[in-house]
């Protein structure tokens, strides 16, 4: 195998490299976007507890 084909066979690789990190990339991007769309989610499932949890404070101290 000549200089020129091992070069040309690792531009090649190089050329698959990057496309394959560009893949990898866009799916880290949208897992992302879910795990923040998750986040959000439980946020506002937290808030309705603590919500609910209070309400059910309040109501017991006034039945006392």
């Amino acid at each position: 195998m000549g200089a020129t084909e091992k070069m040309w066979e690792a531009i090649t690789r190089v050329i698959k490299m990057d496309d394959k990190v560009e893949r990898l990339a866009s799916t880290v991007k949208t897992q992302q976007t879910k795990i923040e769309n998750l986040t959000e989610r439980v946020i506002r499932l937290e808030t309705a507890l603590e919500i609910v949890l209070a309400s059910r404070q309040n109501e017991t101290k006034r039945l006392e």
